[in-house]
């Protein structure tokens, strides 16, 4: 199978006239699967136009209909799941299992997204001077841009457009381009659940058709996640172009155990946080932080590790899948050959493992843990983004807070503790976005916001929750004093 995928755009496939194209393979086999086009120039003309177009008849749309639109929606994912996990499997690599919870936590966005009524009210204030009220609203802004990672199909893309359509803007979303049938598929299901022609579009491309898509004059908002070099690129472009974007970013998550922890649970969880999705999510632990008397716990960790057999979706007892191509397979292997370079031992390589049955093709690594690491080391330096564990060694609490504030980094983080005292200073002091006590990954649901620290968010609104709902509109405030309301003295004047 190595078919062209389209665009969508106002609502229709585009069989796009692009002459480059990138080829995606098959990550459990590496056969190639489709080609997908880097929109030509016309085309991103045309999905922005179709989406400003759509945008003047949405935004009148009234709020009630907008999220009667999204509980249709949610609904039609829901019925859809089974169809929508298989497809992310296939393009992704991921378990069936890893692939239904990616799209639940979309849907649980679309859920928030269907409360957009009280969500969007403003404030009011009543006699702020005699006969004088003055109250706020928000108010959509109009075409607004998502740019979206391979590693979780449908829950990032879900995270964006949801939001914004239900507050009343259109928008454009460039997938990328390993994981693009989600996407459309996806546009697709809001098109059956009722949404208007044009409210939302889906284009193909790489970086030459993000930064026109960026530079468009009618784009207004920007939200992107990817990698830091892409998440600095994108917002130095956007605010260039005096435009919103909220951009995440790259991550070295911490979890930090103390020695009363209960050792069995800890040690499961950072297994399964550290290889779950083979590694390839913002929120995976990649540095174990063993305190004190803890450290002994590292020959078990081995254990867990090595019980954690990578497999296609179709393998029902897989842990995780491959990595999502020979590209990533390659950066990853490379980066466990220098851990050993530079003096860490690797006590258990990934490198080593037997691909599945069937699957000699595929982009596979095995769970990979270095001890002896030390800050200076690029395996911990760098996010590797693959089912590799580095665990290091401090002698207490404070030597690990110190040891991830002085990271660059600062999307999650995670302590495992019986110590009510230790857990809340921990929560005070370290400076992380997410911080998780005895949970390994602690993505938070939709009514609270995704708040990646330091090189990890670029912005000042973060995704989802409030705070999107802030990014994707404008605050309105008016003033009001009405004729025949005459104040009984001289009025006070408003500075």
């Amino acid at each position: 199978m190595n078919a062209t995928l389209p665009l969508f755009i106002d609502g229709e496939h585009v069989v796009s006239a692009a002459t480059e194209f990138h080829q995606t393979h098959d990550p459990c086999t590496g056969e190639a699967r489709q080609r997908v086009p880097l929109s030509t120039a016309a085309e991103l003309e045309a999905a922005v136009a179709g989406a400003a177009r759509a945008f003047q008849d949405w935004r009148e749309t009234s709020v009630p209909q907008r999220a009667r639109l999204m509980l249709k929606y949610q609904q039609l994912l829901k019925e859809h799941a089974d169809e929508l996990a298989r497809l992310i499997s296939e393009e992704s690599g991921k378990t069936l299992a890893d692939a239904h919870g990616d799209l639940w936590r979309g849907i649980e966005v679309v859920e928030q997204a269907t409360g957009i009524a009280r969500l969007l009210q403003g404030d009011y204030s009543e006699n702020v001077a005699q006969g004088v009220d003055t109250y706020s609203l928000r108010q959509p802004l109009g075409v607004c841009l998502g740019i979206t990672p391979f590693n979780f199909p449908a829950m990032i893309p879900l995270w964006m457009f949801p939001l914004a359509i239900a507050c009343g803007n259109t928008f454009i979303l460039k997938p990328s381009e390993q994981v693009a049938r989600t996407a459309l598929r996806l546009a697709e299901l809001l098109i059956a659940a009722g949404a208007p022609t044009g409210v939302l579009q889906v284009v193909h491309g790489q970086a030459a058709q993000v930064e026109a898509l960026i530079d468009h004059a009618q784009v207004r908002a920007v939200s992107f996640v990817g990698s830091v070099a892409g998440a600095q690129a994108v917002y130095r472009r956007a605010t260039q172009a005096l435009k919103r974007a909220q951009c995440l970013a790259g991550a070295k998550n911490h979890m930090v155990i103390l020695p009363d922890a209960d050792r069995e649970t800890t040690l499961r969880a950072l297994a399964g946080a550290a290889c779950g999705a083979a590694g390839q999510r913002c929120m995976a632990i990649s540095a174990a932080v063993f305190v004190g008397a803890a450290r002994h716990w590292q020959e078990e960790l081995v254990d867990h590790l090595r019980q954690l057999r990578p497999g296609p979706p179709t393998q029902a007892d897989a842990a995780f899948g491959p990595l999502i191509s020979a590209q990533a397979q390659a950066r990853v292997q490379s980066l466990i050959a220098q851990g050993s370079q530079e003096g860490a031992v690797c006590r258990l390589d990934g490198r080593t493992l037997t691909a599945p049955a069937g699957h000699a093709g595929g982009y596979w690594l095995g769970p990979t843990l270095f001890t002896g690491v030390t800050p200076a080391m690029a395996i911990y330096r760098e996010e590797i983004f693959g089912p590799v564990l580095c665990a290091l060694e401090v002698d207490d609490l404070d030597a690990a807070i110190a040891l991830i504030n002085a990271n660059p980094y600062g999307n999650g983080t995670a302590l495992f503790t019986a110590s009510g005292a230790s857990a809340r200073r921990f929560i005070h002091q370290v400076e992380v976005g997410q911080i998780g006590i005895n949970l390994a990954i602690p993505v938070p649901l939709p009514f609270f916001s995704f708040t990646g620290w330091r090189r990890s968010f670029y912005g000042d609104l973060h995704a989802y929750g409030e705070q999107a709902i802030q990014f994707y509109t404008e605050t309105k405030t008016v003033t009001t004093r009405w004729q025949g309301q005459a104040p009984r003295q001289s009025s006070t004047i408003l500075t």
